[in-house]
């Protein structure tokens, strides 16, 4: 799915696929890639090679990155350097994000 203009909360949702947590909604030219998350129950991120952007779409919880813990919110914003360890620690059932990676890979 990919829109020049917007992409809706409900439209990525309708894309997300059964069997993983995310769908890629928007990407132009490898220099940026954003992505709907969904976990349930558990994050199981891994560090990723390039910079990101969070974007709070629903739901509250923790979040750490590396050494730092922060509590989150919708409308709240988190950044995530490339290779540096982080999660959702805790999340509420109705949780979703947007995820912008951007940036070269590293």
């Amino acid at each position: 799915m990919s829109s020049d203009i917007a992409v809706s909360l409900t439209s990525a949702l309708a894309a997300l696929p059964t069997d993983k947590p995310f769908v890629e909604v928007f990407r132009r030219d490898g220099e940026i890639s954003v992505e709907l998350y969904v976990p349930q129950g558990v994050d199981r991120q891994t560090p990723h090679s390039r910079d990101e952007l969070y974007i709070i779409a629903e739901g509250t919880g923790t979040f750490r990155r590396d050494q730092e813990s922060v509590t989150f919110g919708p409308g709240d914003l988190l950044y995530v350097p490339a290779w540096v360890d982080h999660r959702f620690e805790t999340f509420s059932p109705d949780f979703k994000v947007w995820v912008i990676f951007y940036g070269p890979k590293r």
